[in-house]
């Protein structure tokens, strides 16, 4: 299992761009995760820990891609209807046995062997049948209908790269290639905790001036989504003794530490006192809107991320920040979040130098997509977020947007959301 190194996290200075410090952590952090080999079967949602390398190639023969003839291509008329004779019939599994004879055709099912020869298969819908001889329609292409050995993937070839979150089509792909097992990482063990002793547990009655914990049900299935085995450490009181001795025991068993909440540097937030009591804490100044303060430190060798008390900040700060860190600790290499261009329906402000995040639902108009903001800004309004179907992003050089103009959006599925 890899180490990071002392003070990885370590930044001073002004806000960040957050594609730099993506990039920067990304150089400093490397995978935590063990490997473990499972059953192709039990795969699924992991991540591969190594090449997966063709053991054969996909298809292993020439087969039959349609219902039809197998014929060679050169017995047929070029500008006149072809009859030929059938000299037999091949099925899947159940290969013609012999090297047909020129000027015959062969009666083929998809996924059969090509007979020995042929080379092309005219589909039966286009083809008349009677009498042992098969009526070929002129105009089809040298190799239509046939799929060569190897087309897929050829054996030895690199099926899958290291790093490849594992999808259904990806087992697929590795069953094809002729593998039963795969090497695999093993989940990241996330401790997950709130703070704040404003925040009550579910079910409680609410005392005043009491909210109840939204991140922490929230941030867990995040954490699920990516595939983490998380551990609840449940709400911790704005203790430092008693924040520092949970935080000391979580680092003890797990790969990395979240929590949400008491991260500033007020009076009555001591989850920088108690993270320095056991490690390092660095504030991470991000150039974003919702969620500029993110903190991230060590406890011990073991990361911790702080992510911010609102809910929509939690939720946009570990989807464009912590998640790709945590993906590369678990050894995961996670495409960027793909965006689509669609059309603004509103008006919107910003400042320079700084990356807003603005929800929105899409509408459907005469010429494509259209974005409209949702009616409250607010980063504690969670249905802004149940509310809408995504995310616009408005990058750091624009300061005015106005309606029609073209703008990136993210659905939440892009997020991982």
């Amino acid at each position: 299992m890899a180490q990071l190194t002392d003070d990885c996290f370590a930044h001073g200075g002004a806000l960040l761009p957050l594609d730099q410090a993506l990039a920067d952590l990304k150089q400093r952090l490397g995978i935590v995760a063990d490997t473990e080999t499972l059953p192709l079967d039990d795969c699924l949602g992991r991540v591969a820990a190594e090449a997966v390398i063709a053991r054969v190639s996909v298809p292993p023969q020439a087969n039959s891609a349609v219902d039809g003839y197998a014929v060679y291509f050169d017995d047929l008329k070029p500008d006149a209807e072809t009859v030929l004779p059938i000299a037999g019939r091949a099925a899947a599994g159940h290969p013609y046995a012999q090297t047909p004879p020129r000027g015959a055709a062969v009666r083929i099912f998809t996924g059969a062997l090509m007979p020995d020869g042929t080379d092309t298969v005219l589909m039966q819908e286009d083809c008349a049948e009677a009498q042992g001889r098969v009526a070929i329609k002129p105009g089809i292409k040298r190799g239509a209908n046939s799929r060569k050995a190897g087309e897929d993937i050829a054996a030895g070839a690199t099926a899958l790269q290291p790093g490849t979150l594992l999808s259904p089509a990806h087992l697929a792909l590795a069953a094809a290639a002729g593998h039963a097992t795969l090497t695999v990482f093993k989940p990241l063990r996330v401790a997950l905790l709130s703070t704040g002793d404003e925040v009550n547990a579910l079910g409680a009655a609410l005392p005043p001036g009491g909210i109840y914990d939204a991140n922490r049900p929230m941030l867990a299935g995040l954490l699920r989504r990516l595939g983490c085995v998380v551990s609840d450490l449940g709400i911790q009181p704005d203790k430092r003794d008693i924040l520092a001795r949970v935080l000391h025991d979580a680092a003890a068993n797990h790969d990395a530490v979240i929590s949400s909440g008491g991260v500033s540097t007020g009076e009555e937030d001591h989850v920088k006192a108690a993270i320095e009591a056991n490690g390092s804490l660095h504030l991470w100044r991000l150039a974003i809107k919702p969620g500029r303060p993110v903190a991230l430190g060590q406890i011990g060798r073991v990361p911790y991320f702080g992510l911010p008390g609102n809910p929509v900040a939690a939720l946009l700060t570990f989807a464009f920040f912590a998640r790709p860190l945590l993906a590369r600790l678990g050894g995961a290499d996670l495409p960027a979040p793909r965006a689509y261009f669609v059309q603004s329906g509103f008006a919107y402000k910003k400042k320079t130098d700084r990356r807003e995040w603005v929800r929105v639902s899409l509408h459907e108009i005469e010429n494509g997509w259209q974005a409209r903001k949702f009616a409250v800004d607010g980063a504690g309004v969670i249905t802004s977020l149940t509310g809408t179907d995504g995310i616009v992003e408005l990058e750091e050089s624009r300061t005015r947007l106005e309606p029609g103009e073209s703008v990136r959006f993210y659905p939440y599925s892009a997020l991982g959301l």
